[in-house]
C-alpha cells in the first residue's frame, strides 16, 4: 500500500503523471518496457480544438533474442534504460486519437547480436512513430515502430526495429 501512496504522492509532486507498460516484438526478438511520463502541459500551435504538445518518457525494457550470434533457439537477454523526449499532436482535451514521435538515449546492458543483427555501442538512440487513443477513464492504448541505432557512432550499426503496443494510465 505504501508503494501507491509513494505513486499518488510523487504525482501530485509532479515527479510523475502516468506509468506505462509495453510488449514489442521484432525479427527473432521481443521487448516488454515499464515506463513512467511527465507531460510537459503545454500547447503550441494549437488551433480547431488540437495543438503540438509532449511528454518525458523515462524507461526499464528487457529483450530477449532467440538467435543469439545468429544461431538460431541461442538466447540473448538484455536491459535497456532509456530516456525519450516525446512530441504528442491531440486534442486540446488530450482526450481521443493522438499522433506522436521520439527520439531519446538508451543504454544497453551489453552488446546487441541476434539474427545476423548487430548493434557496436551499448549507447543507442531509439526513436519512433506511433498512433493512440486516450480513454475518459484515463487510459491510453497506442501502437508505435521503434527503431534502434547509434547513427554509425561505430559500426556495425544494422539497427533493431519492434512494433509495439502499449497500455499508460494517468493518475
Amino acid at each position: 500500500m505504501s508503494l501507491l501512496s509513494g505513486q499518488a504522492g510523487a504525482a501530485d509532486n509532479g515527479w510523475i503523471d502516468s506509468a506505462s507498460f509495453e510488449f514489442g516484438t521484432g525479427p527473432k526478438v521481443r521487448l516488454g518496457r515499464l515506463a513512467v511520463q511527465k507531460d510537459w502541459d503545454s500547447q503550441w500551435f494549437a488551433s480547431n480544438g488540437r495543438h503540438l504538445s509532449g511528454y518525458w518518457d523515462l524507461s526499464a525494457a528487457w529483450w530477449r533474442s532467440t538467435s543469439y550470434r545468429n544461431v538460431p533457439g541461442q538466447h540473448q537477454n538484455l536491459a535497456v534504460v532509456g530516456i525519450t523526449p516525446v512530441l504528442r499532436y491531440q486534442r486540446d482535451d488530450k482526450l481521443g486519437w493522438y499522433a506522436e514521435a521520439g527520439i531519446g538515449a538508451n543504454l544497453f546492458s551489453e552488446l546487441y547480436n541476434n539474427d545476423g543483427n548487430r548493434l557496436s555501442t551499448a549507447f543507442q538512440f531509439g526513436d519512433h512513430l506511433g498512433i493512440g487513443y486516450v480513454t475518459p477513464t484515463k487510459w491510453d492504448l497506442g501502437l508505435k515502430f521503434q527503431h534502434y541505432s547509434n547513427a554509425s557512432i561505430k559500426r556495425p550499426n544494422n539497427g533493431a526495429n519492434f512494433v509495439i503496443f502499449g497500455a499508460r494510465y494517468k493518475f
